[in-house]
């Protein structure tokens, strides 16, 4: 299971979710209502407290690990996120499957793969480079610390804004899911999914990550990639039956993957 961790950069610092965050998240999440069309966000003080017991139910069952989203000027709170769907592959291969069970002691098993969701910002935050920092800060904390294969991120189809963020930061378009799920207007929702692996990370990321925790606004400097993102192929995945080790830079071929902007 994860232990929470407080992860800082320059701009915005990620600290473990609690019940003092709840006023912070109130303030927020009272910011520009109409933004928040695709995202849960707590409408008040009381929503608020019910927002971080939902979510800490959540990671004492080993499913969530949240944060709230703290300005390192000022110390106020400007949102949230979380990684979720967390997942196991070490141990015998087992069949059907379990997902999210780790093997071996749950308080020292750090997760295979994960999602990072659940991220919203308030209005005075955006544009800031926050929403970008906490990102980056977040994929460096899963694939140096924990040595995740896979991070996954997704977006209701219709959130131009939230896909245009992930693009940004060259995450892999893997499409989108015709009428995955319902919506939070009710509406029987398309969700486009994005990916980066752990071969990914050293070397497509590198230059936006190497100084991560000591820049902020420049990760929002980088240009937009093309609609429909390359990724870097030909790396040899690790041997699960052992240890992980360390990452160092792999050079593959580029290949496409997907066809066309509606899905990137």
């Amino acid at each position: 299971m994860p232990v929470p961790v407080v992860l800082a950069g320059r701009t915005v610092r990620l600290e473990p979710l609690a019940m003092r965050h709840a006023e912070g998240l109130a303030w927020a999440g009272a910011q520009d209502r109409a933004a928040y069309a695709y995202t849960p966000v707590p409408d008040g003080l009381e929503a608020a407290h019910d927002y971080i017991a939902r979510a800490l139910t959540d990671q004492a069952a080993g499913r969530a690990l949240p944060f709230a989203l703290v300005t390192t000027a000022d110390g106020r709170v400007v949102g949230s996120t979380r990684f979720l769907e967390l997942d196991y592959w070490r141990g015998p291969v087992v069949w059907p499957p379990v997902t999210g069970v780790p093997y071996g002691d749950p308080l020292t098993a750090v997760p295979d793969a994960a999602e990072i969701g659940n991220t919203w910002i308030a209005g005075c935050a955006r544009g800031t480079g926050a929403n970008a920092e906490a990102k980056l800060l977040m994929l460096h904390h899963a694939f140096e610390t924990w040595g995740v294969r896979r991070i996954t991120l997704r977006a209701d189809a219709r959130n131009t804004r939230s896909r245009a963020a992930i693009e940004r930061l060259g995450a892999t378009c893997e499409g989108v899911r015709r009428a995955h799920s319902r919506g939070l207007d009710g509406v029987v929702r398309d969700t486009a999914f994005y990916s980066v692996l752990h071969e990914e990370w050293p070397t497509a990321f590198h230059h936006r990550t190497a100084p991560v925790g000591h820049r902020a606004a420049s990760a929002c400097a980088v240009p937009p990639p093309p609609a429909c993102p390359r990724r870097r192929g030909g790396a040899a995945a690790p041997d699960l039956s052992r240890p992980r080790a360390s990452h160092t830079r792999r050079r593959g071929r580029r290949r496409r993957v997907c066809d066309d902007g509606r899905a990137g």
